[in-house]
């Protein structure tokens, strides 16, 4: 088993919402579409969950990871230090999610750092909530990101701004990392 708090805090918290749900690992893992022995390894903290499985859970349980992951952090109000700023990392691709500006009841917009490694794609099947605005900028790198069948070619400095609703994937041509500030702003 893994012993990185936020990995057992998450593990925690995804049984509960399961069990919040009255839904079996069977009736979930059909929800989701993520197997029954990964939910389970997922719920005992023996594995961490990739960013397209995490993705898939947030949206069976119609939730952003933002919100997922905050739920399993501290709280945090006021100023949010660099170092208080939640990190989590795929396992898979190594990309590696910062959470700028943490969900915050009340608030519906946060801002979320990502840097995706040289050649590393994620794919998602749809988003956690459906409509969801989204404003990203690279900062630097090359980002190819598709959302519903239409793949836009980004280089640093440029912005894409839409809503999601289908299907979406990211990929580093690279050479080097490609590092952006998403916005996500709530329907």
């Amino acid at each position: 088993m893994r012993s990185d708090s936020t990995d057992l805090r998450l593990a925690a918290r995804l049984a509960e919402l399961r069990t919040g749900q009255g839904w079996s690992l069977d009736e979930l893992a059909l929800r989701a579409d993520v197997s029954r022995s990964t939910l389970s390894r997922l719920e005992r903290a023996e594995i961490s969950p990739t960013a397209a499985v995490l993705g898939r859970l947030c949206r069976a349980y119609g939730r952003t990871m933002s919100h997922l992951l905050a739920e399993v952090e501290e709280g945090l109000g006021g100023p949010v230090r660099v170092g208080e700023q939640p990190v989590w990392t795929d396992p898979d691709s190594g990309f590696v999610r910062r959470s700028l500006s943490p969900p915050l009841a009340g608030m519906r917009g946060e801002l979320v750092e990502g840097v995706l490694p040289p050649d590393a794609r994620i794919a998602y099947d749809g988003p956690s909530v459906a409509g969801l605005e989204q404003h990203l900028w690279l900062l630097s790198g090359r980002l190819e990101l598709t959302v519903q069948d239409t793949t836009h070619r980004l280089d640093a400095g440029d912005c894409l701004r839409f809503r999601l609703w289908g299907r979406s994937a990211f990929h580093c041509p690279g050479p080097e990392p490609a590092r952006y500030v998403l916005a996500l702003i709530l329907p």
